[in-house]
């Protein structure tokens, strides 16, 4: 009889939630939402720096998550929802804002909100795919680019030309390519290295801490320019691996046939 209430105890507890994780993610959520906000009123710097926010908080609710051991199914799909927000519809519409819905009047009629959909429509499919692929792919590399990382590119880009004094009807074209090929690489079969095996965790040679000493320093010194350049390095890395992996295998092959 005595353990009768303990089972009730039990999963009454189990209907909640853990609260520190799924705070950070309702933080990004915040953040990516403020970026829409911000972006609709033509506040195109503070809505890139809110993604970018976002970003690093995404990052932070796992690794919490982990760390605490208070990892969820609850969890897992708020922060899949709140990415689709941060790093599918805000890039988007920040793109879109900024200079995509010039297109039409350039006479290419409704080929900018199309390209936003794109990005958007490749962000939905990306998490997608990313959640039933946990537990059954190598967690050191991302099959396809990660949304973070392809929201950062959009929202840099932006940061980048409005920091250099352009407008956003001014480099339409540059914004079609860039919202394009990242939703592209988004839902490719690309590789990218994930970081996840640098965990808090596990130590690390000195010269990892000097070279994010270094990341900062340099940072500090011209954000919008040195952020661009690190993600659009990224973006390129996918392409640029499938490719050595291609030849390494033609040589091999080609070695055997001899």
């Amino acid at each position: 009889m005595n353990e009768q209430p303990n089972q009730v105890t039990q999963k009454k507890r189990g209907k909640g939630i853990y609260l520190l994780p799924n705070l950070f993610t309702t933080a990004a959520l915040f953040a990516g939402f403020y970026a829409i906000i911000a972006a609709i009123n033509n506040r195109f710097e503070h809505a890139a720096i809110a993604v970018l926010v976002a970003m690093i908080l995404d990052g932070l609710d796992g690794r919490v998550a982990r760390m605490t051991n208070t990892s969820s199914e609850f969890g897992a799909q708020y922060d899949s929802l709140s990415d689709m927000v941060s790093f599918g519809l805000a890039p988007a519409l920040i793109m879109y804002e900024w200079s995509l819905h010039n297109v039409s009047r350039q006479g290419f009629g409704q080929a900018g909100w199309v390209a936003a959909f794109l990005f958007a429509a490749c962000a939905a499919l990306r998490l997608a795919r990313f959640n039933v692929q946990i537990g059954s792919v190598d967690k050191k590399f991302f099959i396809g680019l990660a949304s973070p990382a392809a929201a950062a590119v959009m929202v840099c880009t932006v940061w980048v030309v409005h920091d250099a004094g352009y407008t956003g009807s001014e480099v339409s074209t540059l914004a079609m390519f860039v919202t394009i090929s990242a939703g592209i690489l988004m839902v490719s079969n690309f590789r990218y290295y994930s970081f996840k095996d640098l965990g808090a965790n596990r130590r690390v040679p000195f010269v990892v801490m000097l070279a994010l000493v270094l990341i900062f320093v340099f940072t500090s010194l011209d954000p919008p320019k040195v952020l661009f350049s690190g993600f659009v390095v990224y973006l390129f890395s996918g392409p640029v691996f499938e490719c050595l992996r291609w030849i390494s295998k033609r040589r091999r092959l080609e070695k055997a046939g001899k």
